[in-house]
């Protein structure tokens, strides 16, 4: 042992005291010699100890709230701060932030404290639940959390209390993860942003007055407006996809089936998929990995030199709607990828319209399905635009969604021979950038994206950014063999370290 420290003299004093009360208390004998390296140790331990802080600074878990995940887990472990140090400066954020950007419903702030202070627990006594541990996290208010109503934003909800955990939050507390809150939907998922829901819309922290982009809206402006650094929201025809697109963030559309459902609520059954939206490739990755038990973030920092690309350019360049500021920044987004080494060839996508209008009947028919019995026993249970919408789908006959479903079988089988060629898929988006919202938020308007075909073949699709225009984001889809997520998030993980896309920062927040 190295020798002990010396102590300022008029430290010395308390110390002796202390020390020949303590000797005497446990009544052992040492000689003056002796006590003069004891009191040297003790004095120097006992003065070090006084010096360290009560708790783990507050500051410190504030500045990381801004790191990513596995960043803020690598502090958490070495006790730079506590997981409940990250959860109160989290907390404090949605506090002074949310006012404007309005993504969460419900702030769950005793659950998320006593969350940490039990990953505080595990982790001080060595039981490590993995990258979530200690992690605050959100959920779309279309998926369960216990003893909180999952409102779906509809009239008839305000009071429909969960009785238990979804399984996939069920899964995120497995991983120690920490739920901080419920996030704002569209009603039942379908249209909006509408004003008449029991919440008042979220709003884009890049321009509050313009759209986010789709159901799981709350979801992504959690993230780009810096409050928590990954979420979970549903994607049944591009919900996820299209805030990520709009908001400047990622999110990952998994294979159908691949993230269990039970305890979400259903808008399209053959159609609804649960992922991750998130600050980075690499946390959607090792969220998705938590809920699914996949292991869609094996490959990420790894070469992508030589993997072949499709890029889909003709769902996209002509069309009239397209900016051209959002096709210029797809060849650059492709241009990049091959100077990463990949191999691109651009490729001939099946039909756009055909399949968008495939898919829409068969989203609309399975909804409608869903809530026929109480649009006629409770339409006061629903606002008028979501009401309509969920009534789109009476008149279809079962021909006609037999048909619809046959041209999505064609358009999944077109595209897993495309992918036989091709190690993924790269398209478009959305076709503009995020649109102002006082249009939608007077009636029904189809968002300009090209997302929905891939809920009915049931394909994985990472949307990462892929630059800005006038302070508005854009995206782009990469799209990868089903139970493939990890080849998606390799190429998607690559590009955004190639780029600086993805530490762009919505005004105010840079």
């Amino acid at each position: 042992m190295a020798a002990a420290k010396p102590q300022p003299a008029d430290r010395e004093g308390n110390v002796q005291d202390g020390l020949d009360a303590a000797l005497t208390r446990h009544g052992l004998d040492v000689s003056p010699a002796e006590q003069v390296g004891l009191r040297q140790l003790v004095g120097w331990m006992q003065s070090g100890i006084a010096a360290l802080p009560e708790e783990a600074s507050p500051g410190a878990a504030r500045a990381a709230l801004d790191l990513s995940f596995v960043e803020q887990g690598r502090l958490l472990r070495n006790g730079t701060f506590t997981a409940r140090a990250l959860t109160e400066a989290c907390l404090e954020r949605i506090t002074a932030r949310d006012g404007a950007y309005r993504a969460f419903y419900a702030v769950l702030a005793e659950r998320a404290l006593a969350d940490a202070e039990r990953a505080d627990s595990e982790l001080a006594n060595g039981h490590d639940r993995g990258p979530l541990h200690g992690i605050p996290v959100g959920i779309k208010d279309l998926i369960d959390v216990a003893g909180v109503p999952t409102t779906a934003d509809a009239p008839g909800r305000a009071d429909a209390l969960a009785e238990a955990d979804a399984l996939v939050v069920s899964r995120l507390a497995e991983g120690g993860a920490v739920i901080v809150g419920k996030l704002a939907t569209y009603e039942w998922g379908t249209v909006g942003p509408d004003k008449s829901g029991l919440f008042p819309p979220a709003r884009n922290p890049w321009k509050l007055d313009h759209i986010t982009g789709g159901s799981s809206s709350g979801s992504a402006v959690a993230v780009a407006g810096g409050m928590l650094r990954t979420t979970l929201g549903t994607d049944t025809g591009g919900s996820l996809r299209g805030p990520a697109f709009y908001c400047g963030v990622v999110g990952l559309k998994p294979t159908l089936g691949l993230v269990p459902d039970t305890g979400t609520l259903p808008m399209a059954a053959s159609m609804d998929h649960v992922g991750p939206i998130s600050s980075s490739v690499a946390e959607a990755a090792l969220t998705l990995d938590v809920i699914a038990g996949s292991q869609a973030s094996r490959l990420i920092g790894t070469s992508i030199s030589g993997l072949r690309i499709g890029y889909g350019r003709d769902w996209f360049a002509q069309d009239p709607q397209t900016m051209p500021c959002v096709l210029a920044a797809m060849d650059a987004a492709m241009s990049t990828l091959s100077q990463l080494g990949a191999v691109i060839e651009e490729v001939s996508l099946p039909d756009y319209p055909a399949i968008e209008v495939a898919a829409a009947a068969v989203l609309h028919k399975e909804s409608f399905d869903y809530h026929a019995a109480n649009l006629r026993d409770h339409p006061q249970d629903y606002g008028r635009r979501c009401f309509l919408s969920l009534a789109a789908g009476l008149a279809l006959t079962d021909e006609e969604v037999a048909r619809a479903r046959r041209a999505g079988a064609a358009f999944r089988a077109d595209v897993d021979r495309l992918l036989g060629r091709f190690d993924a898929l790269v398209t478009v988006g959305a076709l503009t950038t995020a649109l102002p919202a006082a249009p939608f938020e007077k009636e029904a308007v189809w968002t300009p994206m090209r997302t929905i075909g891939f809920n009915l073949s049931g394909h994985p699709v990472l949307a990462v950014p892929v630059g800005f225009d006038d302070g508005l984001p854009m995206g782009m889809q990469i799209i990868g063999r089903h139970h493939d997520e990890a080849r998606i998030v390799q190429i998607g993980d690559a590009f955004e370290h190639a780029t600086d896309h993805a530490v762009q920062r919505p005004p105010g927040l840079s």
